[in-house]
């Protein structure tokens, strides 16, 4: 079920209004599972069972670590049950295909196993599940009391299969989530936080992104063979703009949604665009699967700790491991890599005058050059085959003598333009406060009115 569908809009309403039926008020989080379980099952009735039996295999080790005499070992069986699922259906075919060298040989049971489809969300419900499990097994009891052990097992499934953040994040930390579940009141609300997120979030995805997906499609191999140099370049540029669109919109709407039923998800995105080192933006994109990989693999790998050889290692690691979380394909590996290399890269030089400086121009120089940076790194995510990877950088070089298409650079800069502001208006919201309301109603016409030919989130894919 689409966040950017009418059914989605007509199912969200109809649970709203059961949830804050004051008869019905001691069943919320009941009846969220239930609405979390039919989101899940719409398209893929099939796949619920395996988001149930990973949540509830989840919850059973957690609270086998509460009530057990061997809390390490059920830590560790339940992280190894959730890296067991998610290495089993993202990863059967990537091994395959790598391990052995003609696929076309697989016959019978092996070939029904190496073509399962991939379940929706799983990169993201296995993440939570791992954070339960060690948040349990770091802090015990998550709740502010603890509660019987029906409820328990009742708020843990509940916190893995929440259904605003269950298909594509962001990642949420048990421990920032079980002490919120409690009875919830309409009147207590936030509606500014809800309506601004998901209207700037709809916003997001369906103007910008969505339009911005018609021009980037020119990316792809082989038709950027055709293409000049001015525009391969500005295409990686919408390309950058259009995923943050995408996965940011995506990211504000599940945080409006979540909050409309009383419940505060992270922030997943802060600026990224206008980082000034790559390890800042790293900070700024993406945040709760950037702190899930300090957390939970950076720092229990020895983080910084252990001499600067060993902290360059476990940076290429921790990125590499990252890149392939993305997607089961080697590119999203070298993708990670080359976000591992260019903090290790970077890394000495942090506490030298060049980063440390305040001086406008030279800020401006290293927001530039990370964008590029990350830019550059997004093309791996549109072209799988290394050869096209480099074909492409190739054609930037060799097609100079094709002309630039001057309504492909205006659509290109109009859609931007928000995404733009978006990164520079906020050091002077305050007095821009007044225009909000304004400004929102002009989003929401614009939604209305402009939005593009409706896609799936680039991040369901993963």
């Amino acid at each position: 079920m689409l966040f950017n569908s009418s059914i989605f809009a007509g199912f969200v309403l109809i649970v709203f209004a059961l949830y804050y039926l004051p008869a019905l008020r001691r069943f919320q989080v009941e009846l969220l599972i239930v609405a979390s379980c039919v989101f899940y099952a719409y398209g893929q009735p099939l796949l619920l069972l395996l988001l149930l039996s990973a949540a509830c295999t989840s919850t059973l080790a957690s609270l086998a670590i509460l009530n057990g005499r061997r809390p390490r070992a059920y830590a560790t069986a339940g992280v190894v049950a959730n890296l067991s699922v998610l290495g089993f259906f993202k990863y059967n075919t990537l091994i395959y295909e790598t391990l052995i060298a003609d696929v076309a040989t697989i016959s019978g049971p092996a070939e029904t196993l190496l073509y399962l489809p991939l379940p929706v969300g799983i990169s993201f419900y296995t993440f939570q599940g791992i954070s339960l499990v060690v948040d349990t097994y770091r802090f015990g009891d998550l709740h502010t009391r603890r509660p019987p052990a029906s409820r328990s097992f009742r708020d843990t499934v509940f916190y893995i299969i929440f259904f605003p953040q269950l298909v594509a994040g962001p990642i949420v930390k048990a421990h920032n989530f079980v002490p919120q579940i409690k009875e919830k009141l309409i009147n207590q609300i936030d509606w500014d936080l809800v309506l601004r997120n998901l209207i700037v979030g709809y916003f997001f995805k369906m103007v910008v992104a969505d339009n911005l997906a018609q021009q980037t499609f020119y990316i792809r191999y082989p038709v950027f063979q055709a293409i000049g140099s001015f525009d391969l370049v500005l295409l990686l540029f919408a390309y950058s703009v259009q995923i943050f669109a995408d996965f940011a919109g995506y990211s504000m709407i599940a945080l409006g949604v979540a909050a409309a039923f009383g419940y505060r998800i992270p922030v997943n995105f802060n600026r990224p665009y206008i980082a000034t080192s790559i390890a800042d933006f790293w900070r700024r994109w993406h945040i709760s699967l950037s702190s899930f990989l300090r957390e939970y693999l950076y720092i229990p790998l020895g983080g910084n700790r252990k001499g600067a050889a060993r902290t360059y290692l476990n940076l290429l690691i921790v990125m590499g491991l990252g890149g392939l979380w993305h997607g089961a394909a080697w590119n999203y590996a070298v993708w990670g890599l080359w976000h591992g290399v260019g903090l290790a890269l970077e890394r000495p030089f942090l506490n030298t005058r060049f980063f440390r400086t305040a001086n406008p121009f030279i800020v401006s120089i290293r927001m530039l050059f990370v964008f590029a940076f990350a830019t550059a790194g997004w093309l791996l995510f549109v072209l799988h085959d290394m050869s096209h990877v480099a074909l492409y950088f190739e054609s930037i070089w060799t097609n100079t003598h094709i002309a630039p298409s001057g309504r492909r650079v205006l659509v290109i800069l109009f859609f931007s333009a928000p995404v733009i502001l978006y990164h520079f208006v906020p050091p002077v919201r305050e007095r821009l406060r007044p225009y909000a309301q304004p400004v929102l109603g002009a989003l929401l016409a614009a939604i209305i009115l402009s939005g593009g030919t409706s896609d799936a989130f680039i991040y369901f894919q993963f």
